[in-house]
């Protein structure tokens, strides 16, 4: 597994370094088809002391990408939150593609769609690489990452869909059409 570490507002030291990849390198032994790890630790000014160290960690397995985010006062105690967050993850990951090939469902209760304000721009453009996948997979892709929608490629329909959490529990897809 690659592991990539940045400090935002700091700078990450040896012996920080050194703890991170203790704690996170341990991931791939639960699930080893992790490729890569990015660790995003910063420090904030922040009036509350209790959140003033943020650890940010993306795994990608295979595609499949779980995140994890902890805030404390020390910087030690936010890399331990999120590497016992990121381990219940992995295993409930784990357990989903084990699920998976015994015809369960993968898919959990999860997220509800936020409404957008009027009133507001565009402040920021997102790249990404998207993968195809069954409208299913990305259903569980988007509860993994904590979303209420997924934009992804759909081979059956070659096209590009939404996935999406409908106020009723249930999922929703979006399918393009040009006029």
């Amino acid at each position: 597994m690659e592991l990539v570490i940045k400090g935002k507002h700091m700078e990450v030291q040896p012996e920080v370094r050194r703890y991170v990849e203790r704690k996170i390198g341990k991931l791939d032994r639960h699930l080893p088809s992790l490729t890569e790890a990015e660790v995003v630790l910063t420090m904030e000014s922040t009036k509350s002391p209790q959140h003033r160290y943020v650890a940010q960690v993306t795994l990608n397995n295979k595609g499949t990408l779980i995140r994890g985010e902890e805030r404390a006062a020390d910087l030690y105690a936010a890399i331990d939150g999120v590497s016992d967050i990121l381990d219940r993850q992995v295993e409930r990951t784990k357990g989903k593609i084990y699920d998976k090939g015994r015809g369960t469902s993968a898919v959990k209760e999860g997220v509800v769609a936020a409404q957008a304000e009027a009133g507001q721009r565009v402040v920021k453009v997102k790249r990404f690489v998207v993968t195809p996948m069954s409208p299913e997979e990305a259903a569980e892709q988007m509860e993994l990452l904590g979303h209420s929608f997924f934009l992804f490629y759909n081979p059956a329909s070659e096209q590009f869909n939404v996935v999406y959490r409908r106020d009723d529990g249930n999922y929703g897809v979006i399918e393009p059409e040009l006029e």
